[in-house]
């Protein structure tokens, strides 16, 4: 197949790519660099330097790619960000969306796999969730997202896109044999932050809250390893699997036992420092991934938080100053 990749430099898309280009995949990455790293880019695919914004560019683009399938990874995803300026995020994340469809629309390709996000469930009403519970973001970060998924089913209704939405928590963990993993500016996630205590890049490690209604009184979340990630991507597009799949382990992990697990796996005492709970931040979040196993033979093999941690540690030692630019 000839595939289009949005945000084929980033932490997600990168590793896409490469499973993509060895499976003999014909991939042209598509991006502008503002958050993901040139050093990513596998040379085996075409790479066009560009943003989603720039309507015009996306529309000659693609014209000229002629793809038979766009998977689309570009995009803003810290929350925190999005709730201090949700114009930028719709800008980027929804208008860019709608310039990539017109697009897409415009060459005539109709297949697409999309990055998408549990944050579209805001806070469930049960755990874990299911793909038919309310959407319900809380955020414009979960907003945009449920906005490009609703944009996607009117043109799978009217002009015959087959569209894949895959929704996920966190994506974590490392290839660290083939120099892919975390490294975002600002880092927001828990791993790589407890683990840079560990490098001693930082004094301690903050917890926000331990008092939760949780059985260790940290929040909960679900974790994903970058490799189940790219197989739960490749899968999609070989077995034409259309429609929402959530991603997720269906338990979690609490934000002690990811503290554990890293002094374990790197031996180190990292400090802990409790600080006062963040506003929104729901007790528990996971997600079942029970639909993408039975559709698609999803079978995450990588996901538990040791072997997520030991390959985030591996990669986090091989670069400790974080990936070139």
């Amino acid at each position: 197949m000839k595939v289009f990749v949005t945000g084929g430099s980033g932490y997600i898309g990168s590793v896409v790519v490469k499973r993509l280009l060895e499976r003999g995949d014909q991939v042209v990455v598509f991006d502008n660099l503002e958050r993901g790293h040139r050093c990513n880019l596998d040379s085996r695919a075409e790479f066009v330097e560009g943003d989603l914004r720039d309507g015009q560019l996306i529309v000659e683009t693609l014209a000229k790619v002629k793809p038979d399938a766009v998977l689309h990874f570009a995009a803003y995803a810290l929350v925190g960000e999005s709730m201090g300026d949700p114009l930028k995020y719709f800008d980027n994340n929804v208008t860019g969306g709608v310039n990539l469809l017109k697009a897409m629309m415009a060459a005539g390709c109709t297949r697409l796999v999309f990055s998408s996000s549990c944050a579209t469930y805001g806070v469930p009403d049960v755990l874990p969730i299911e793909e038919v519970m309310p959407q319900r973001p809380t955020n414009p970060y979960g907003q945009s997202k449920l906005m490009f998924e609703q944009m996607a089913n009117w043109l799978a209704e009217t002009k015959g896109l087959r569209p894949t939405f895959l929704r996920y928590f966190n994506a974590a963990g490392a290839l660290p044999e083939e120099n892919l993993g975390e490294d975002h500016d600002p880092e927001t996630h828990l791993i790589p932050n407890v683990l840079k205590v560990a490098l001693g890049k930082m004094d301690a490690v903050e917890v926000y809250g331990t008092d939760y209604p949780t059985p260790d009184g940290t929040c909960i979340r679900d974790y994903i390893h970058l490799e189940d990630l790219a197989s739960a991507h490749i899968l999609a597009l070989e077995m034409e699997a259309l429609g929402a799949y959530n991603l997720g382990t269906g338990q979690g992990v609490s934000v002690k036992e990811v503290v554990e697990t890293c002094r374990r796996v790197t031996g180190c005492p990292i400090p802990v420092k409790v600080c006062p709970r963040r506003a929104g931040d729901p007790p528990a979040l996971y997600a079942s991934g029970r639909k993408a196993r039975a559709v698609m033979g999803w079978n995450p093999t990588h996901s538990d938080i040791e072997t997520i941690v030991r390959d985030a540690w591996a990669f986090h030692q091989a670069h400790p100053d974080g990936l070139e630019a």
